[in-house]
C-alpha cells in the first residue's frame, strides 16, 4: 500500500522551502544541491565549492554564507575545519529530509497511477485558543497531501505516515485517524475537486513545463550543474504542494505526467555536464555518515 510522504514535511522548515515555482530561495537551492553531492557519498563539502556553486545560479556569496550560517544553527548542517577551509555535511535532520525528496522525485513520481482506493481521514477538534495551533496543523495537513473535507474533518488519498506532521506536533493529542474507501451515493470526482484547488495544482505543472520545454525560455545557466540544480528544484517546488490525487478522479489532460518527463529527460540531459563539474568540488571524507 502506497503511503503519501512530503520532503520536508513536520520539520518545521515548510515555509522556508515553499515559494514560487521558478524563483527558487537559496535554502531550496542548497538543499537540492546536498541531496545530489552529499546525500549517500559520505562527504563533507568546502564552503568554498558551494559558493562558487550558487553563484553560478545567480546567489551572491553573502546570502549562501548567511544560509549556510542559519541551516547550521537549525541543525540541518554539520561544521568541520580542515586546515584553513570550513567544510559543511548532513546532519540526521537533513538526511531525513533529502531523503524524503529523493524518494518523492525518484520513487514516488507525481502520478499516482496504482491507486488502491484507500483514503486516509483525519478529525480533530481544538479549543477556540488555540489559533497558533491551528494554523500550524493545517499548514501540516496540506503539507502532507490532505484536502479539507468538512469542519474539521480532512482527507488524503491513500495510507499517509503521520509523523511527517512532525513530533513537535502541540495538537497531536486531539487527533483522530482512520482508514477509509467511498462507497456510493460519494461521488469522488466531486470529492476531489471540493477538497482541492485542482485549477492552481493543474497551474504549477503548466508553469514548469512553460518555463523549461522551450530551449529559449529556459534560463540561461553556466554549466550543466547550474541547470540541474535549478531544473530540479523547481520541480521539487511544483510537486511539493501535489497531494497526488488517483488519477482516475483527475481531468482527463492534467499535466502532470508530461512535466514529469521533461524534468526526468531535461535531468538525464543536464547529468553528463553535472557530473564533470561537480568532480572539481572540494570535499574531505564525513566520518560521522555511517553512523547518521
Amino acid at each position: 500500500m502506497a503511503s503519501a510522504q512530503v520532503p520536508g514535511g513536520g520539520t518545521g522548515i515548510e515555509e522556508e522551502l515553499d515559494g514560487p515555482p521558478g524563483s527558487a530561495r537559496p535554502q531550496a537551492l542548497l538543499l537540492t544541491f546536498f541531496g545530489g553531492y552529499l546525500l549517500g557519498r559520505g562527504v563533507h563539502v568546502a564552503t568554498s565549492s558551494v559558493i562558487d556553486v550558487l553563484d553560478r545560479v545567480g546567489i551572491s556569496e553573502h546570502a549562501t554564507r548567511s544560509t549556510l550560517s542559519r541551516m547550521a544553527r537549525r541543525d540541518l548542517l554539520h561544521r568541520t575545519r580542515s586546515g584553513r577551509q570550513v567544510y559543511v555535511g548532513l546532519t540526521l535532520r537533513s538526511r531525513e529530509i533529502l531523503r524524503d525528496g529523493e524518494a518523492r522525485v525518484w520513487r514516488a513520481g507525481a502520478v499516482n497511477a496504482q491507486w488502491d482506493g484507500t483514503w486516509t481521514l483525519l478529525g480533530f477538534s481544538l479549543p477556540d485558543s488555540w489559533q497558533r495551533q491551528r494554523h500550524v496543523l493545517r499548514s501540516r495537513l496540506q503539507w502532507a497531501g490532505f484536502g479539507p473535507l468538512q469542519g474539521g474533518l480532512w482527507i488524503a488519498p491513500s495510507t499517509v505516515e503521520l509523523g511527517v506532521l512532525g513530533d513537535d506536533l502541540e495538537a497531536g493529542g486531539h487527533l483522530k485517524v482512520f482508514t477509509a474507501t467511498a462507497v456510493p451515493p460519494t461521488d469522488v470526482d466531486a470529492l476531489v475537486r471540493d477538497a482541492w484547488d485542482l485549477d492552481a495544482l493543474a497551474a504549477r505543472y503548466r508553469g514548469f513545463l512553460h518555463r523549461w520545454e522551450q530551449p529559449s525560455r529556459r534560463p540561461r545557466l553556466p554549466d550543466g550543474l547550474a541547470s540541474q540544480l535549478v531544473l530540479q528544484t523547481d520541480w521539487l517546488q511544483v510537486i511539493r504542494r501535489d497531494p497526488r490525487l488517483p488519477v482516475q478522479h483527475l481531468p482527463q489532460d492534467w499535466p502532470a505526467e508530461q512535466a514529469q518527463q521533461l524534468f526526468r529527460g531535461l535531468y538525464a540531459e543536464f547529468e553528463p555536464g553535472a557530473r564533470a563539474a561537480a568532480a572539481h568540488l572540494d570535499v574531505v571524507p564525513d566520518e560521522d555518515a555511517g553512523r547518521l
